[in-house]
């Protein structure tokens, strides 16, 4: 691959952050030790050139506090000490075949990343849940995307957003429920405001208790109370079925369950649905009017409806909506969920959550598990029908000692979970706590035993896929440093460690591609035509692209009239479901002692838990420590002043961190980005601490934008 700064891209690829899946061109440095450059890639489809801040600056993060050598330690109190992959492999094989003969396979679990490639992903669940015979792989995409997963399963019978991005420019109404699109999918966001600027519409409504970027350029601003957006897709149900909004024709051959969705929408008249919201009822009956005007209506979510113990049930009833309107499988209109991740997407696909198997298969359907036994040639009954255990499940089987291994790779859970101290208490607890990590540092480092360094993005070739089904080849421009190897390589290589050695004869990460794809033939997810050379030859292309489609020839819709589907939803009787799930609000509302509800989220710059963006100066600058945003009214009750130190109090902990007045966010709810954990010193501020376990029972996503606080002056 060239290096001449003066040539064309060194590489083109999708950027690594959030999964709408911007296309990156990348240039060498300019002199040795420098950093990468990066653009947007004009000729990707999916964002045309156009890239945000962080994908802007991601060529400054490649090289800064990167982890070359396998580290290791007996016990946490230990400093670390260099080892070689040698060593580390015989400290994996040992303790995993230790393991095997004393527990059994369920004492060991692996929780990855929506930063992994497909081939990572796949490599990981065919060692685990294939070779060792264990379900316990888990992904941070459960604290993102998996109540998408489940109401797209529940609703449409199989997950995969049935839109695609060119729908933003054709639909008449756009809805963004629980997503602050503005920061969170900035790209998407600008794009509609081009739309509009040019006067084209589409008229745009935002649900949030905060006014943000993306309400500010509302036509309508819904700021409902935190937890209550089932009760609100209710109300608007209600308002269907009174203004004719139902078509009838569709409701009657492509759906079934209508009677019982009707009998709970007629429950739910204006008055009661914006009482419980907290909002006018002219603002609701306004959404229900453009909602049957709208000849093309566009619905867009993200985390503020995942993360929810109704998560599930509210994916559910936005579904029910574009159902029950015929709103889905034709352009400009359907459910839409943005994803958080970057391959989040393609780690559903290769089953990357523990009750998942490749293709959008599960571990509870026995020909779905015969079909995955062979492929990957392993003995029938190899893989077993019980889901595994999901990330939270996993820290209460530490915490019951049944865990012997907990693998971390290309994540910071020290962060990102609920409950950081039990979290910190459980991991304290497991015999060997492994971690795959490019960067150095991390607060999951600190709890680790076993530190495996990993080469990242831009340093392995693999495949990305985005919140359209858009499948990308993600280029290695550059060496991994020191002794770092992909995620792929590291399980393949102790697959064939532990004697699976057919199993995992893997070259490169196009043959694990390969043999993933095959497994997709047929599915919704179908891949089966696609290859890491047609992938370089012909730029990114769009699932599902059976065998024999010509590039370019991928399907830009489910579910429509004309498409390989034949609007047939892949459930048993060929209808999408309609479920009537009532609505129940927070799972730990505020009460007297705790008056008040911490939501968290994140910032425009920032990424996650800033193991890259932290390193930024520019992104530095713009978000340089966390603030607490808090509406005056609740300041004044709780004798907080602008630039004060607030100490915020839930059942779980506490937490100092300065206060910023705001009249945008909505009175009884305050929010905190949940970036700074405690390897960023005098700034640290753990959010997820104060946050609460509790959770969607059908996706076991943590409600991690709600939680009953009560603030004090520090």
């Amino acid at each position: 691959m060239a290096t001449d700064s003066s040539a064309s891209p060194v590489a083109r690829a999708q950027c690594p952050y959030c999964g709408v899946g911007c296309g990156l061109e990348l240039k060498a440095p300019a002199e040795p030790g420098g950093s990468c450059t990066a653009r947007g890639d004009r000729h990707h489809p999916s964002s045309l050139g156009q890239v945000c801040v962080k994908g802007a600056t991601v060529g400054e993060t490649l090289h800064h506090n990167r982890l070359t050598t396998p580290l290791w330690r007996a016990r946490t109190d230990q400093p670390f000490e260099a080892i070689s992959w040698e060593r580390a492999f015989s400290l994996l094989v040992e303790r995993i075949q230790a393991t095997l003969a004393s527990k059994g396979p369920q004492a060991l679990a692996i929780y990855g990343s929506g930063q992994f490639l497909c081939e990572d992903y796949y490599a990981a669940n065919k060692l685990l849940k294939g070779a060792l015979g264990s379900n316990n792989f888990d992904a941070n995409s459960r604290l993102c995307m998996s109540s998408a997963v489940a109401g797209y399963a529940r609703s449409l019978g199989s997950d995969g957003p049935p839109c695609c991005y060119d729908d933003l420019d054709l639909a008449d109404l756009v809805l963004l429920i629980g997503t602050n699109t503005a920061e969170c999918h900035p790209v998407l966001f600008q794009r509609l405001l081009k739309r509009r600027r040019k006067g084209a519409g589409p008229r745009l409504v935002v649900v949030d208790p905060r006014a943000t970027a993306a309400s500010d350029a509302a036509d309508l601003h819904l700021a409902i109370a935190p937890g209550t957006d089932l009760a609100l897709l209710c109300g608007l149900g209600h308002l269907l079925l009174q203004r004719g909004g139902v078509d009838q024709a569709f409701v009657a051959v492509h759906t079934e369950g209508f009677t019982e969705l009707e009998t709970l929408w007629r429950a739910w008249e204006p008055a009661r649905a914006a009482a419980v919201c907290g909002i006018a009822k002219a603002d609701l009956r306004q959404l229900a009017d453009w909602w049957c005007e709208a000849a093309a209506a566009l619905s867009l979510w993200s985390m503020g409806v995942n993360q929810s113990r109704e998560g599930t049930a509210t994916v559910a009833a936005i579904c029910n909506l574009h159902l029950v309107s015929g709103q889905i499988g034709r352009p400009g209109a359907g459910p839409f969920s943005l994803t958080g991740q970057p391959n989040a997407m393609g780690g559903r696909e290769v089953g990357g959550l523990a009750q998942l198997l490749p293709g959008y298969r599960t571990v509870s359907d026995p020909e779905h598990r015969a079909e995955v036994e062979r492929h990957w040639g392993v003995a029938p009954g190899s893989i077993v029908p019980e889901p595994g255990l999901a990330v939270w499940q996993q820290i209460e089987a530490m915490e019951r000692g049944e865990l012997d291994l907990w693998w971390v790779a290309a994540t910071n859970p020290l962060v990102s979970l609920p409950s950081l101290d039990r979290v910190r208490a459980a991991v304290a607890s497991c015999p060997l706590v492994v971690l795959s990590e490019a960067y150095a540092g991390t607060e999951t480092e600190a709890v680790a035993h076993l530190v495996l360094p990993a080469a990242q993005w831009s340093e392995k070739e693999g495949v990305m896929v985005n919140s359209e089904r858009r499948v990308t080849l993600c280029r290695a421009f550059r060496e991994p440093p020191g002794e770092a190897r992909p995620d792929w390589a590291i399980f393949a290589e102790l697959g064939r460690r532990l004697g699976f050695v057919e199993q995992f004869n893997y070259g490169t990460a196009a043959e694990v591609y390969a043999e993933f794809v095959a497994l997709t033939a047929g599915r919704l997810c179908d891949s089966s035509g696609l290859s890491h050379q047609l992938l370089a030859d012909h730029g990114p292309q769009q699932w599902p692209f059976p065998g024999g489609t010509e590039p370019g020839g991928g399907q830009e819709r489910l579910y429509t009239e004309t498409g390989c589907d034949g609007r047939r939803f892949p459930t048993p009787s060929g209808r999408a479901r309609l479920w009537a799930d009532p609505p129940l609000g927070l799972a730990e509302p505020p009460d007297a002692a705790y008056p008040l509800v911490l939501t968290v989220g994140r910032l425009l710059g920032h990424w996650h838990t800033m193991t890259r963006t932290a390193h930024v100066a520019r992104v530095a600058k713009a978000h340089p420590e966390p603030l607490l945003e808090v509406h005056p009214h609740d300041a004044t009750q709780a004798g907080l002043e602008e630039g004060g130190m607030a100490q915020v109090r839930s059942r779980r902990g506490a937490l100092l961190v300065k206060v910023q007045l705001s009249a945008r966010i909505r009175p009884g709810t305050v929010f905190l980005p949940m970036h700074w954990g405690a390897s960023q010193g005098e700034l640290a501020c753990e959010a997820n601490r104060l946050m609460h376990e509790l959770g969607c029972p059908i996706s076991k996503q943590p409600e991690l934008k709600g939680a009953a606080v009560a603030l004090a002056p520090a």
